[in-house]
């Protein structure tokens, strides 16, 4: 039991690679707060996890629903052990020079400043269990890609954001990391799948960028992320760990 009575403070889990994670987290003895826009689905994900565990509504882009929800955690389990900034979206699909401010202050606000409002609120309690800070980035944060230039700016922003993060806690004993998949199977990944003209075509596509040769579930992240939440990864900090199958190592034959 890697995760035996932490306390992990999870956002965005109650779906895809959040979920995922969350219940990981439970089997290796974590008790998880799950939280996200959807409170009805989060309090469903954690009651479908077991009674150690809770759920509610939270916009990581509000600093008072994160404050709120901070204090609601240590009020009900009275540490935090670990947070898990895994709330994110990846829209618009599109070039920079289309992209309306709404949609980049969206961007930014959900995928980068929800993590300054769960570090705000959070420290004090990370100072005391002497615990760590792991980040949900992606691949594309560090080698692009076409027609997602703001997304991908607010996860080379998180993989640069952690390793100052690590820089500044160090002192404290508290660890940070990110965690950096490529193409994962989520729910809303399989519904864009869908609605393209080639499914088949897509889905083929999505294992090929992988040279290990598939498009993985969300479970190869979270058995990432347990190690590096666990007292194995106690020596790793500031570390952005690629949980990618290789997909950033090279150019391949296509013979």
């Amino acid at each position: 039991m890697l995760l035996q009575d932490k306390v992990i403070f999870l956002t965005g889990g109650s779906t895809g690679i959040g979920l995922d994670c969350a219940k990981a987290y439970a089997a290796e003895g974590a008790k998880v707060v799950l939280v996200a826009r959807n409170g009805e689905l989060s309090a469903q994900a954690a009651a479908d996890l077991g009674a150690d565990h809770i759920g509610f509504a939270c916009d990581v882009s509000s600093d008072s629903d994160v404050k709120k929800a901070i204090e609601c955690t240590l009020s009900h389990f009275g540490k935090i052990d670990a947070i898990h900034n895994n709330a994110g979206i990846a829209t618009p699909s599109k070039p920079l020079h289309e992209t309306t401010d709404d949609e980049w202050d969206a961007l930014f606000n959900i995928n980068l400043k929800s993590v300054l409002h769960t570090t705000r609120h959070g420290i004090a309690a990370l100072r005391e269990s002497k615990g760590c800070i792991l980040n949900t980035s992606s691949l594309v944060g560090v080698i692009g890609q076409e027609i997602h230039a703001a997304y991908t700016a607010t996860k080379g922003g998180m993989n640069t954001l952690t390793k100052s993060m690590a820089l500044d806690y160090a002192k404290e004993g508290i660890r940070v990391n990110a965690v950096c998949p490529a193409g994962t199977w989520t729910p809303m990944l399989r519904q864009w799948a869908s609605e393209q003209p080639d499914p088949a075509g897509i889905s083929k596509y999505l294992d090929d960028i992988h040279p290990l040769g598939y498009c993985p579930d969300g479970d190869v992240i979270a058995d990432a992320c347990v190690f590096l939440l666990s007292s194995k990864a106690r020596f790793v900090t500031g570390h952005i760990m690629h949980v990618s199958g290789g997909a950033e190592i090279g150019y391949r034959s296509l013979v």
